[in-house]
């Protein structure tokens, strides 16, 4: 968790683009991006030259070209050194301006940076910032964040994100992080694993699955073959919008992974031939608001299930990329779940009945806020190709930590916000956050979890009684409501009463009626 002092510093420098003209924060968090990387080259060059001066040997990997550029006129070329965040931080504003603008941005475009994923999507990148003397404010400003470590990095990009959604801006973005965090632990991803998220925006789902398995396989990154799976192959992440793929790979690399597989990608026009049950482990909040036309809907999805609505497309699409015995856990809008519509019914059966429904868990309507106020459901399921589903399990979220208007504010302390609080939630508290007791009752769902009533928060139900209510899958229709018997006086007792009340109170007044005389 990063200290007030690195968030009052990062207010500054998102006050300085405001107050310079950049009010967009989607633009903001990218203009940084940019920058950060530009600073992350020259950290990575400092300790070539470290390296190269402690073995006594030339310099294998030079970042920066030992010469002069080529960009402008030749009397306008600069020393590549000069293109260095640790020289050029030092230069008056207008020559800074003058260096960032024609010089580093035309290098990094060309170069190809670091061969991390960012540098490949750096192609397009855009230097927006408009003046020489905001540009020395926020170079001044990123300096002086103190950022050594890994996890001050992450999280630090984590709280400038956060902005994006709490600017009411490109929310759609953003899944709360604590809900994140709660369908990584309810899949648990082990080292072997290889994660995909088909609509990965800032690749939220994919940070916080890496750093479960650093918490959890300490001594994954020791080994040689494991850290490569890790660093190579365990992340991939989808998107068509070339700003998300910029903030989500210097979202990845921020906290530590080097290459994940980030790319370009329309999930549901294109084909998948070379994705075709290729992942583990899903994890995805992908938008639900929306149609595509048959004709730019891959074919492969339709043969699934035939229908136009982005949610069911994106639940066929899932089924594609898993391996058998592959998992999923997705958040569904809740129409999917009850749904009327011939491909609605079509996909849950195909859930039931072909593959493992493992657990639908509903969420309170105002997770989302203030930019959805939508009802969603967690789906979790394993893709088996033949059948498996015994019981599915319910839960009713009711609280997740957080009010459920629009301000979102927290209920809980900080430190027991999300799944896996640092101490035990007393029973006050989870009234305010439910979700510690969603992860511990789902590890007993195949236990314990079937004897409860359904009159409880949560339940399973039998996969025959779902098939014989239409593959329903909404928590209303098997929950079973309690009313409490309310005992009412007789109507003739309530006329008395009333009666003898109106003639003490004409009573009354005519007593008052004496006294003012």
């Amino acid at each position: 968790m990063i200290s007030g002092e690195i968030k009052s510093q990062i207010d500054c420098i998102w006050d300085a683009f405001w107050s310079g003209g950049i009010s967009n924060p989607l633009e903001v968090i990218e203009q940084i991006t940019y920058l950060l990387f530009i600073k992350r080259l020259d950290d990575l060059h400092t300790l070539e030259e470290n390296k190269s001066v402690r073995l006594n040997k030339p310099m294998e990997k030079r970042i920066f070209p030992a010469g002069k550029d080529s960009e402008g006129k030749e009397e306008e070329h600069r020393p590549y050194e000069d293109l260095r965040w640790s020289r050029f931080k030092n230069f008056a504003p207008a020559e800074m301006f003058t260096v960032v603008d024609k010089h580093v941005f035309p290098f990094l475009l060309t170069l190809g940076g670091d061969g991390s994923t960012y540098a490949h999507h750096m192609k397009g990148a855009r230097f927006t910032i408009p003046s020489a003397a905001l540009l020395s404010n926020v170079v001044d400003g990123l300096d002086k964040v103190k950022m050594e470590d890994r996890d001050t990095k992450g999280d630090l990009y984590e709280y400038m994100l956060g902005k994006i959604a709490s600017a009411g801006q490109n929310g759609q973005f953003r899944t709360p992080r604590h809900i994140i965090r709660l369908m990584v632990e309810l899949t648990a991803p082990s080292p072997g694993d290889t994660i995909c998220d088909p609509a990965s925006g800032t690749c939220g789902f994919l940070v916080e699955a890496g750093e479960y398995l650093r918490e959890r396989y300490p001594k994954m990154l020791l080994d040689v073959r494991q850290k490569e799976h890790f660093h190579q192959q365990t992340f991939h992440g989808f998107d068509f919008d070339n700003v998300m793929l910029r903030i989500g790979s210097m979202n990845m690399l921020l906290h530590g992974v080097e290459n994940p597989d980030v790319r370009y990608r329309d999930s549901l026009a294109e084909e998948h031939s070379g994705d075709e049950e290729a992942y583990s482990l899903i994890l995805a909040n992908p938008p639900f608001a929306g149609s595509l036309d048959y004709e730019n809907t891959a074919k492969g999805l339709q043969q699934i299930v035939k229908t136009k609505k982005t949610e069911l497309l994106f639940l066929a699409l899932f089924l594609r990329l898993l391996k058998p015995g592959g998992r999923a856990a997705v958040i569904v809008p809740d129409g999917v779940l009850f749904g009327s519509s011939k491909a609605h019914k079509e996909l849950r059966r195909v859930l039931v009945e072909d593959q493992k429904l493992d657990g639908v868990i509903s969420l309170p309507g105002g997770v989302f806020k203030p930019y959805a106020g939508v009802s969603t459901a967690i789906l979790l399921f394993t893709k088996t190709n033949s059948g498996g589903t015994d019981r599915v399990w319910f839960y009713d979220v009711a609280a997740d930590g957080k009010s459920l208007d629009d301000k979102r504010n927290l209920l809980v302390a900080e430190e027991k916000l999300g799944c896996t609080p640092s101490e035990p939630l007393t029973l006050e508290e989870h009234e305010k956050n439910n979700l510690p007791d969603v992860l511990s009752r789902w590890q007993l769902r195949n236990t314990k979890e079937g004897e409860r009533p359904r009159t409880a928060q949560s339940f399973s139900v039998p996969k025959a009684e779902i098939a014989a209510k239409g593959y329903d899958l909404s928590l209303n229709r098997y929950k079973e409501v309690v009313h409490k018997v309310v005992e009412h006086h007789d109507p003739q007792e309530i006329l008395a009463s009333l009666a003898k009340l109106e003639v003490e109170i004409q009573q009354g007044m005519k007593e008052l009626k004496g006294l003012l005389r």
